[in-house]
């Protein structure tokens, strides 16, 4: 039984140590603040609960797999998880709008079709055949397996299937998702519908690999879930799993220094000097920029290896209590598109990076009385892309961001009681991630700028979990990640993934 200390409480983290105690270890978390689920927040008021970090989850089996492995009682035994239906909802710029189903490929080309016309429908059912294409062939090794030494191979290969576009003679295939809008799908809301998959993750289109065609094949063939109660639930089920199997948890501790001994690793020690924990094997659930203030300064990447991400976007969350219920068949995710797309993109990747003048913003509307006073009453968050450390006229963009969302959701100014504004600063109290930065999922090509460093480091015992290491971003992310380090730490570095 080996002894492992856990730096941080996110999702990844408690992944982690709810499999490495169920392989029987003795795991111990230590987290800054004063709660678990790092991202995965909650904020209440007069009877009003909105989440503050993630609304929805995507590849639940993720998860689901963590309890079958961890416990006799299943995921769906714990939390009340819900397919949403219809998956999105969006408003294009012209006033067009589609719902898209969940988990239904047909039901989407069919919606499409109805909303946009034929040819636009069966443009995007071609798409998301070579979307899948791009999934069969980086599935394993961007999400299952821990990250290849030779992960260049990933950085230079472009998995997307190429459709040879002919311009002035010229023969080229598309190498970003704004060449596959501008040159396969056409219909600029159909460019719009692609782009707003890169933008929720603060990506730019016109440079992110084609690759990330896999992000809208993953909604459209897994679906899109929910957790009754608030997508906190699904923290407090994470938690409360490890400390069934005995799990220790000292919150408000935080970890200055990762300690070493002989060429290993040999525990951490804490604000004040003088208070350590010995450990045979530590996972940091960090950013890379703190693991390298822990390590004070010691290399633990080898030369070569893949840099930690670096300059990701942030969010601006907008919490709206509104008087009145929520009506009948109202979405549970609306996107309202921006009207200048372009105009957004050149104010978030400029520099110096701005706030757009017309955001595009994703609205949730949970169907869930658990989060209102009565049914008189709604609950409604928005939330849009900003850069990161974003702090001037935040309120002012706040109020762009409700002057969007009146266009889902009509008559909004005059149903609002309070609204509450959730900032970069405040992620960055949550999470640790400098200017609230957000990361984003692993994805292939790109030279491996969208890569992120591997879960094992170059000092003996030591490894890294969560968004900021392989395969990164995003809840099933995490969660993966999780399951990567438990099998280095259990298996070894012959470890390659499950089966």
């Amino acid at each position: 039984m080996a002894r492992i200390a856990v730096i941080g409480a996110g999702m990844g983290a408690m992944a982690a140590a709810a499999r490495l105690a169920v392989a029987g270890h003795r795991v111990a978390v230590y987290e800054r603040t004063d709660t678990y689920g790092g991202a995965l927040r909650r904020l209440e008021w007069d009877g009003f609960a909105f989440d503050t970090g993630p609304g929805l989850l995507p590849l639940p089996a993720v998860y689901r797999d963590l309890f079958v492995k961890t416990g006799k009682e299943p995921l769906d035994a714990c939390v009340d998880l819900v397919q949403v239906d219809p998956s999105s909802h969006h408003v294009f710029a012209d006033g067009t709008r589609v719902s898209l189903p969940n988990a239904s490929r047909a039901g989407v080309v069919s919606a499409l079709q109805e909303a946009l016309g034929p040819t636009a429908g069966q443009r995007w059912g071609d798409f998301l055949v070579r979307a899948r294409e791009a999934w069969d062939r980086t599935r394993r090794p961007l999400l299952e397996e821990p990250l290849w030494p030779n992960w260049r191979v990933l950085a230079g290969r472009e998995p997307y299937p190429a459709v040879p576009h002919k311009k002035l003679l010229r023969t080229r295939t598309a190498g970003t998702l704004a060449e596959i809008g501008a040159w396969e799908l056409r219909d600029p809301r159909l460019v719009s519908l692609l782009g707003s998959y890169a933008l929720e993750h603060g990506l730019d289109p016109r440079s992110t690999p084609a690759s990330a065609a896999v992000l809208p094949y993953m909604e459209h063939a897994f679906g899109t879930w929910y957790v009754r109660g608030g997508m906190r639930e699904l923290a407090r089920a994470v938690y409360e799993r490890c400390v069934a199997r005995r799990v220790e948890f000292h919150f408000g501790a935080e970890v200055t220094g990762v300690l070493e001994k002989d060429g290993r690793v040999a525990g951490v020690e804490f604000t004040g000097g003088g208070t350590v924990a010995e450990a045979d094997h530590v996972v940091a659930g960090v950013t890379p920029a703190v693991l390298d203030r822990l390590t004070r300064g010691t290399p633990v990447r080898g030369d070569g290896e893949v840099p930690g991400r670096t300059g990701a976007a942030s969010r601006l969350t907008v919490l709206l209590a509104l008087r009145g219920g929520r009506p009948e068949g109202t979405p549970h995710r609306t996107v309202v598109h921006a009207e200048d797309r372009e105009a957004e993109l050149e104010s978030l990747t400029g520099s110096p990076a701005n706030l757009p003048a017309h955001p595009t913003v994703t609205v949730l509307r949970p169907d869930d009385p658990a989060l209102v006073p009565d049914g008189a009453h709604e609950a409604v968050t928005l939330t849009s892309v900003v850069p990161p450390g974003a702090g001037p006229d935040l309120d002012e963009h706040a109020q762009r961001m409700i002057t969007a969302a009146e266009r889902a959701v009509p008559g909004l100014r005059d149903r609002l009681i309070r609204h509450e504004v959730r900032t970069p600063a405040d992620i960055a109290e949550a999470t640790g991630a400098e200017g609230g930065a957000v990361p984003v999922p692993a994805l292939a090509a790109a030279g491996g700028r969208l890569l992120h460093p591997s879960n094992g480091t170059r000092l003996p015992g030591l490894f890294t979990v969560g968004g900021w290491s392989h395969p990164g971003g995003g809840l099933p992310h995490a969660g993966m990640s999780g399951a990567l380090v438990a099998g280095l730490i259990v298996e070894g570095p012959e470890f390659r993934g499950s089966q």
